[in-house]
């Protein structure tokens, strides 16, 4: 009799365009585990009813992506610290009955522009577009990293005041000033400025004016491939180092691979790797 195979998908809408399935894959090749991982296209509303059906299925664990991170974490039975306080989630796991919650992007992001970029956060001033769930996935690690002024812009400011709010007492102990601002009221140059937004997605253009650029500075979408090229290619006309979420996408899933199998497999060569079979720079 054979054994089954652990299943695991990522989850979203839309979702043809991930790679997960892949840097899964390419993990467990390395690593010598057995797994299957799908993308699953989830009805926008029948998040919770997909999750369950995938449960039923003999899932193990899933990948959130836009625009369920909010949804994941409010279905959650237990929540970790960093999603606690995120109020999002990226990374379910399926165990004993209970549905498990964590949040890894913001370890992803972190690890991608310090280590891989080589720019290091502490001291620097930084600027966050966005307030949703991959914006409040990642800006508590962003705060751990120790940059003297996190700004938080949202086209909505109420939804990045909020935000501020909930992490203000990590930023007083980390003695980093953290502020929140709809796009209009930017009138600072920042030395890493994150699109937390989906507007490259969407292909809305780059939801800022190019004065927040400091000469130099990182540039960074969360986003990947085509749908970041336009952000990219705004940045280098106005002098920025410009940088695609590929890493945080790569850092974000070993994780995600550690929480569920117990081992943190290798992310260098696969990022290596998936840049060179996409064309990445």
């Amino acid at each position: 009799m054979t054994t089954p195979t652990d299943l695991y998908c990522v989850m979203g809408h839309p979702v043809a365009h991930s790679q997960s399935p892949w840097i899964h894959a390419r993990f467990a090749e390395l690593t010598g585990q057995t797994l299957h991982y799908t993308l699953r296209d989830t009805p926008l509303d029948n998040f919770a009813d997909s999750v369950r059906d995938f449960i039923q299925e003999g899932g193990r664990g899933c990948n959130i992506t836009v625009p369920f991170k909010f949804q994941a974490a409010a279905l959650a039975d237990q929540v970790s610290e960093r999603a606690a306080l995120a109020q999002a989630c990226n990374t379910l796991t399926f165990q004993d009955g209970k549905i498990l919650a964590d949040n890894t992007d913001g370890v992803g992001l972190v690890h991608d522009i310090e280590q891989n970029a080589g720019v290091v956060l502490q001291g620097k001033r930084v600027l966050l577009i966005g307030a949703g769930g991959a914006a409040a996935g990642v800006l508590g690690p962003l705060i751990n990293a120790g940059p003297s002024h996190i700004c938080v812009a949202n086209r909505t400011a109420q939804r990045a005041a909020d935000l501020v709010a909930r992490h203000q007492t990590l930023a007083m102990l980390q003695n980093t000033e953290l502020t929140g601002l709809d796009l209009q009221g930017l009138d600072a140059n920042f030395d890493v400025i994150i699109n937390g937004t989906a507007s490259s997605l969407g292909g809305h253009g780059v939801p800022v004016a190019a004065s927040v650029l400091k000469p130099g500075a990182l540039a960074y979408d969360m986003m990947y491939g085509a749908p970041a090229h336009g952000f990219m290619a705004w940045a280098r006309t106005h002098g920025a180092v410009a940088r695609d979420g590929l890493g945080m996408l790569v850092g974000q899933a070993a994780v995600s691979f550690y929480i569920w199998r117990g081992v943190m497999p290798p992310a260098a060569p696969v990022l290596a790797e998936l840049r060179a079979r996409l064309g990445s720079p």
